[in-house]
């Protein structure tokens, strides 16, 4: 599937419908800079409301676009075992991940690449996505996609 990126990076240059144009590129941005990078501390709940921890979000997000979040309650072991099934989805062959290619925003488990607005775009970004429900588990499971 030449769409996705992840199918083709490794093996041929960036095909020039990947590279945004010099004149819209961000150039002398203000950014602000901190020293530290902000921390939502979910696991400290006795000292602080569930709204507050919300706004703590919010802002983080508004102002910096990120933030590190601890005492989340997910174990090491998990996230390295999620990364590595993330890693073997698309590392999978193309043809693969071709059956889970959508751009129908209804359909329940679907990848794309990019934006939804693919065809539209002038510039594509780079990222690959897979979208799938996984809340509650045991009603999404059964949707999700048999490789891995």
């Amino acid at each position: 599937m030449e769409k996705l990126v992840s199918s083709w990076y490794k093996n041929k240059t960036l095909p020039q419908s990947y590279i945004f144009p010099p004149e819209t590129r961000p150039g002398n941005l203000i950014v602000p800079t901190c020293k530290t990078i902000l921390v939502i501390d979910l696991g400290s709940t006795v000292d602080q409301s569930r709204t507050r921890i919300v706004q703590q979000i919010l802002k983080a997000s508004q102002e910096y676009g990120f933030f590190q979040v601890i005492n989340h309650g997910i174990t090491e072991d998990l996230m390295d075992q999620s990364m590595d099934v993330f890693k073997e989805f698309f590392n999978m062959p193309a043809e693969d991940k071709a059956m889970l290619y959508s751009l129908d925003p209804e359909s329940s488990c679907r990848l794309l690449t990019s934006s939804v607005n693919y065809a539209r775009e002038k510039v594509h970004h780079w990222p690959d996505n897979l979208r799938h429900p996984c809340h509650p588990l045991e009603d999404c499971v059964k949707l999700w996609p048999q490789k891995p």
